[in-house]
């Protein structure tokens, strides 16, 4: 199948053809470094981690570029409340993105850069752009001048004369048009400034991205990303710097991820439903997260609540539990002698899932119909005398986990993650693990004196306290109900 993917520039699905063939140059705005990240934080960098992960997969060599903001006015803002010096604030939560994004699970960018490492490259940009007479200094600072470029809004689709109608000019601004925007700003007392041919200044918000971008991307690539409310002013102000600066096309294809709304309303710190990463993984395992980001498509809304999650954490136990199934059924039968295509014709689903706009809960859908299909053939009577069979699930037990990292998924050892979910559920019941060990050993000795009513009164009694027993060939284990 041909890869395809959206195009907010177009409106639609386009075939993926990189400009240069077996190559992807991807530049995904990152965070701006004053506060802990949020939820919505952990959605926009899950999305673009599964695209890296998923384009490495299909064999392109991606050079991925996430940046960091280490100097805007929200910095320097905070750290003033503070006391402190901005750049320091700024290493703070530079490391505790850092923190949360291994947290996650999240693989390395490329390049990681920062601003305030790319002062010269943004200096050129904007003097290019002053001697082409699309950008004015204006007493220190300099403004972009936006009629001057005929292609503006054309990212976002917005109006020039309804946003100027509505476009104010704040004090302390000297700006030609009230829609101008900012590349470089004058010094002001006790903010950080670097010298440059209009005085001693800083750089607006956008422009950093287009030097960090090019730096490492060169003036044209093809995958710029981040999340919907990047569209305007952010990407919108790019793309008129970049093609401004460089007289060709910015970005190939522009991707952005849906909001993540809190319980069916949009997150704020006013309404009481703003939830860090690190708030959330005190309660869910990463991986949790990461599953319940993945079930829904990376453009649509998604809602963060407590019975999403936990509705997440159940489809993710029953990977969990599949796996660990399927490894004991085949645990110690030959390799030969078998076999099996059912991998095969799984993985093509999952290729065809992703290839299809990076759809990875039609993904994980089909990873749900492989898991179906393993524990069906392994409960099969004289499975283990029926080589085909048990080729059959290893190859699907096998493709399930290859697939299942693409993702970032099925990480973990599946005896353990279900351990350490059971002992937690099991932590919110008026029952210990010695206790249910009792009872189960109770049960067994009922059974082997054939007191098969007392060994039902175990059963029951048990869950009525919100156990349930689970009699296997390999002896009894137990879960919250």
């Amino acid at each position: 199948m041909t890869q395809r993917v959206y195009n907010t520039m177009t409106g639609r699905k386009e075939e993926f053809q990189p400009l240069t063939p077996g190559k992807v140059g991807m530049y995904v705005c990152g965070v701006t470094t004053y506060d802990y990240c949020h939820i919505g934080h952990a959605r926009a960098n899950i999305v673009f981690d599964i695209i890296y992960r998923y384009l490495q997969f299909a064999d392109f060599d991606v050079t991925y570029v996430r940046n960091y903001t280490d100097v805007d006015d929200k910095i320097i803002k905070r750290a003033n409340e503070r006391g402190i010096d901005s750049q320091a604030l700024a290493d703070e939560f530079i490391h505790a993105f850092d923190e949360d994004m291994a947290a996650l699970g999240l693989a390395l960018p490329t390049h990681q850069p920062k601003a305030t490492e790319h002062i010269p490259q943004i200096i050129t940009i904007v003097q290019t752009l002053i001697d082409k007479d699309l950008a004015y200094e204006s007493a220190g600072d300099v403004y972009y001048a936006v009629e001057k470029f005929p292609g503006y809004l054309k990212l976002s689709g917005r109006n020039m004369d309804e946003m100027r109608a509505g476009a104010r000019i704040a004090p302390g601004e000297q700006k030609r048009n009230p829609m101008d925007f900012a590349l470089w700003k004058t010094a002001k007392p006790g903010e950080p400034s670097w010298e440059s041919p209009w005085g001693p200044g800083r750089p607006g918000w956008h422009i950093e991205c287009s030097a960090m971008s090019m730096e490492y991307l060169g003036a044209s690539f093809d995958i710029h990303g981040g999340g919907k409310d990047l569209v305007f002013p952010h990407h919108e102000n790019e793309i008129a710097q970049s093609e401004g600066a460089n007289d060709k096309p910015f970005v190939k294809y522009w991707m952005h991820n849906g909001f993540v709304n809190v319980n069916q309303e949009k997150m704020s710190k006013s309404l009481g439903n703003f939830f860090t990463i690190r708030d959330i993984l005190k309660t869910y395992d990463a991986e949790v997260v990461r599953f319940f980001i993945l079930s829904a498509h990376y453009r649509s809304p998604i809602d963060f609540s407590d019975q999403n999650l936990e509705d997440a954490k159940a489809g993710l136990s029953r990977f969990y539990e599949a796996l660990q199934v399927g490894a004991e059924a085949v645990a110690g039968c030959p390799e030969e002698g078998g076999i099996s295509n059912e991998g095969a014709q799984l993985e093509a689903s999952f290729r065809e899932a992703m290839d299809d706009d990076f759809n990875t809960a039609l993904a994980l859908g089909h990873l749900f119909e492989g898991v179906r299909a393993m524990n069906r053939i392994s409960a099969e009577k004289k499975f283990r005398k029926k080589p085909e069979l048990v080729a059959a699930v290893r190859d699907l037990h096998q493709t399930i986990l290859r697939l299942g990292a693409v993702l970032g998924l099925f990480i973990s050892d599946p005896a353990a993650w279900l351990e350490k979910q059971k002992l937690a559920a099991l932590a919110t019941l008026d029952i210990t693990a010695e206790e249910i060990a009792a009872q189960i050993a109770a049960r067994l000795q009922a059974r082997q004196e054939k007191d098969f009513a007392r060994a039902d009164q175990i059963r029951d009694e048990l869950a009525a306290r919100g156990i349930e027993l689970l009699d296997s060939a390999q002896g009894t284990n137990w879960k919250v109900k």
